[in-house]
């Protein structure tokens, strides 16, 4: 399947997450995102170090700037289930609005064209590094990363093309 591109309205799908009360929660991307601005930012893998050290801090630091450019939402995907997301998520303790969510089966990624065979690592499938900056589900901005390069994704890259 082609990568989804400006102009496509992403696909829905339902990722997982653990609420305030600790509580398992699915949730459909379409509910998260109709009628809204959101930056939908992928990473290969929680924990890893790139996505841990810079990507992630990138747009924790900048979101004050983001929300300030009318952005609703800020979801992080990472082909990872929702009790590596919870853990990932607790390693950000100044986090207050990025939102960690789990595609544990790459269901999702893959319904965007945007997934990466890393098997010969050992990883399986994962998500290519990317940011999405949707608006109302149509998709404005789509910066993808080709393997695991990391020069177009970040939030700052985002904040530019805002």
């Amino acid at each position: 399947m082609a990568p989804v591109a400006v102009g496509d309205v992403i696909p829905d799908g339902t990722l997982s997450y653990f609420d305030e009360q600790d509580q398992l929660q699915s949730v459909s991307i379409h509910s998260l995102a109709a009628g809204k601005k959101v930056i939908l930012f992928a990473v290969p893998g929680a924990f890893t170090p790139t996505c841990s050290m810079k990507h992630v801090p990138g747009f924790i630091e900048k979101a004050g700037e983001l929300k300030s450019k009318g952005v609703d939402e800020i979801l992080c995907i990472s082909v990872n289930d929702p009790f590596v997301m919870k853990a990932w998520a607790k390693t950000f303790p100044d986090n207050k609005h990025v939102k960690f969510l789990a595609d544990g089966s790459a269901t999702y990624t893959r319904a965007l064209g945007l997934e990466l065979d890393l098997s010969e690592k050992g990883l399986g499938i994962r998500s290519r590094r990317f940011a999405l900056f949707v608006e109302d589900l149509k998709v404005k901005v789509a910066n993808v990363e080709s393997g695991g390069e990391f020069t177009v994704s970040s939030a700052e890259d985002i904040l530019k093309a805002l």
